[in-house]
């Protein structure tokens, strides 16, 4: 696998993970942990935005991934955000994202967004159209 290929699987692997935990939070009506003005509704308005700039950021590293370096960075960023947040309300006692699949989105998020970045430290990255 390329260095290049690695980083379009990693950031894949990390978008899809995040969009999953948006999907997620849903069931757990994360709205009301932020406490959201709109329910729901608003909700699914605000993820509008940021599922289109994550599915956007895979375009841009995909199509070059020494171009997309700030988006594949972006991503990185966004997943340890998340996994912040939802670490801060567990440890305020917020009873959500507590069943074992909820958890492992998290975890998966971490360990995914420090992997993006761990593979960039020491490697010049190479323009490579992604290859099956």
């Amino acid at each position: 696998m390329t260095p290049a290929s690695r980083l379009h699987w990693l950031f894949l692997a990390n978008a899809t993970v995040l969009i999953t935990h948006q999907i997620d939070a849903a069931f757990w009506h994360e709205w009301e942990l932020f406490r959201i003005p709109g329910g729901n509704q608003v909700n699914l308005l605000l993820n509008i935005p940021i599922i289109a700039l994550v599915l956007y950021a895979h375009s841009r590293v995909v199509a070059d991934v020494h171009t997309g370096m700030f988006f594949y960075k972006l991503l990185a960023a966004l997943g340890f955000l998340t996994c912040a947040i939802h670490a801060g309300f567990m440890l305020a006692g917020h009873a959500a994202f507590v069943q074992p699949v909820s958890i492992g989105l998290l975890v998966a998020t971490f360990v995914l967004s420090a992997s993006q970045l761990w593979a960039l430290r020491g490697k010049a990255v190479v323009s490579v159209p992604l290859q099956s």
